[in-house]
Order: C-alpha cells, then structure tokens, then sequence
C-alpha cells in the first residue's frame, strides 16, 4: 500500500471520528457531574485515541468534569460511550480555562517528569484540576506565568521517565480517588 492510500485512509477515519463526534456531543449536553470534584484539563491533545480512553477513566473514577483546550473534536470511539456521561467544557485557550477554574477555587496541577512533588506524598485537595499537554508537545502555556499552578510527578522507575497520556491519567484519577474516595450508590445497585 503506498503513501497516497495511507493518506486517504487516514482522511476518511478523521471524517468518521468528526461524525461519531457530532453524533455523541448532542448527548454529552445531559451529561451530570461525577461525585468526585476533580477536573481533568486536556491541552491541546491530539483528536484521536487517548482523550476517548481518558473520557472512559474520568467517568469510571467519578471526576466532575473534562475540561477541553483548543480541540474543537475528537474521536469518542475509545471512549466506550463515557463521552456522554462525562460533561465537557470546551475552551479557545489555556487562559480561558486557567481563570474558570481558579475562580471556582480549584487548585491546578501539571505532571513534570522528576520535577514536582510525588503523588504518593501530596495531599490532594478536594478540588483539584489535573492539567495533561499535547503527547509529543506537552502543555501549550508557560506555566510560571500562572501563579496557582502545582507541580506533581509520578514516581517511576524505568528509565524513559515516560508515560502515556491516558495512562498517566489514569493513575491521578486513582489515587485522587484513593484519597477522597466516595462511593456512587446508584451504580453500586443500592
């Protein structure tokens, strides 16, 4: 197969995702908040693959909300349907988002890689927003340029310091989860 046929395939797989998207955000209008007050902020991540899989964490840990900076779509197919039980808020830049959130007193925190404070030796606020950047730029902003902004890591012990978006999400999701853990009745069948 040559690279013309890549192409193409590859445009007709962003349309579908762009229709699967109109499709399922109509629904996301009824989405409820979870029972957790964590945000989870996307910063220009790519459309396809991990924002679906995180929208799928974020509703199996309960958090509040995904906030959504610069994508104007994704493909909610990885999402296994969590598009439409999780609310979005979608947001032109990083400052809009930055000053939504610190007006509802939320503390911001970003993932730096040996930088910040471990999660397994932070306290977590009730209301914390967990900022992930772009898989291959990172974060859009400069972060020294917004004051309430918190540095975490994830302890890791192999030697690429890496992880990926959706995993990295995950993890903060649970152990936000493991600090502040309130149980959903409903889902339990009560």
């Amino acid at each position: 197969m040559g690279p013309h046929k890549i192409r193409e395939m590859m445009k007709n797989e962003r349309e579908l995702a762009k229709r699967r998207f109109r499709r399922q955000k109509n629904k996301n209008c009824l989405a409820i908040p979870g029972i957790h007050d964590c945000i989870i902020v996307l910063d220009h991540l790519k459309p396809t693959y991990n924002i679906g899989k995180i929208f799928r964490s974020a509703d199996a840990f309960g958090a509040r909300e995904i906030h959504l900076v610069g994508i104007e779509f994704f493909d909610p197919a990885p999402g296994m349907g969590a598009f439409k039980w999780v609310p979005a808020v979608f947001h032109d830049t990083f400052f809009t988002c930055y000053t939504d959130l610190v007006k509802k007193n939320y503390v911001p925190f970003i993932l730096e890689p040996g930088k910040g404070d471990s999660i397994l030796e932070t306290n977590l606020p009730f209301k914390s927003a967990f900022i992930f950047g772009h898989e291959e730029f990172g974060i859009s902003f400069e972060p020294d340029l917004f004051p309430a902004i918190r540095r975490l890591t994830i302890p890791q012990s192999g030697k690429s310091q890496s992880l990926n978006v959706s995993v990295a999400a995950s993890i903060l999701l649970y152990e936000y989860t493991r600090q502040h853990r309130k149980i959903d009745k409903k889902s339990q069948g009560s």
